[in-house]
């Protein structure tokens, strides 16, 4: 009997540290791992952590290869670096850039329309007076007044690469929606809000189809 306490009391004492040693090095770390291309994934995962990779000499790179473009998307879409706080040479500079896209069919528009309601639309409004759902005159969440993008001199005349910079890095209060939008999605979108601002030229008319069923002479 005096055996068997000795035993129970030599197994709680050893989970006990073992309980212990684990909360002292976080609930959320593992702790050492033998084995880390087993236990860690190689492949792109959203929210996934590979610092350990690291620390265990593996040399791991999530970013795409330089000079990639993912499928579907546009070359040389916009390849301007992000400034640095409190510089703005590149978002200056980001003026010069010309949107790549051919001007948008209707098709094209009705699309390009849709994603700006999706994604911008609730800051700027469907309008683009800047009264969307989280602003709606000064009555919703969102205290400060979003950019009027048609009503408004400065946001008329900003040319797309200025906007194709903040739509890509974020400017002021608004965050980057380059996680949200692929580059050609957000040349389309920019296309869309020049075409809706005075003076814009109208999208190109989709050819209608042929009538198979009429008789040719």
């Amino acid at each position: 009997m005096r055996t068997t306490k000795i035993l129970s009391f030599g197994s709680m004492a050893l989970l006990a540290a073992a309980f212990f040693s684990c909360r002292s090095a976080g609930k959320n770390d593992p702790g050492t791992v033998y084995m880390p291309d087993m236990a860690y994934s190689r492949a792109v995962e959203t929210y996934a952590d590979h610092s350990h990779l690291k620390d265990a000499g593996i040399n791991y790179d999530a970013t795409p290869v330089a000079g990639t473009v993912k499928r579907g998307d546009i070359l040389g879409g916009f390849n301007l670096p992000m400034d640095k706080a409190g510089d703005t040479t590149n978002y200056i500079a980001s003026k010069a850039i010309a949107n790549p896209l051919p001007p948008l069919t209707a098709t094209e528009t009705i699309e390009a329309a849709r994603l700006y309601k999706i994604n911008c639309g609730i800051c700027h409004g469907e309008k683009l007076d800047g009264n969307g759902p989280l602003y709606k005159g000064g009555e919703g969440p969102y205290p400060a007044k979003p950019a009027t993008l048609v009503g408004d001199a400065k946001y008329e005349a900003m040319p797309a690469g200025q906007m194709m910079y903040s739509l890509t890095y974020g400017k002021n209060l608004m965050g980057s929606y380059a996680a949200q939008l692929s580059t050609k999605q957000r040349w389309m979108i920019i296309h869309y809000i020049k075409s809706v601002q005075p003076g814009a030229s109208k999208p190109a008319a989709t050819a209608p189809a042929a009538d198979s069923t009429k008789a040719t002479k």
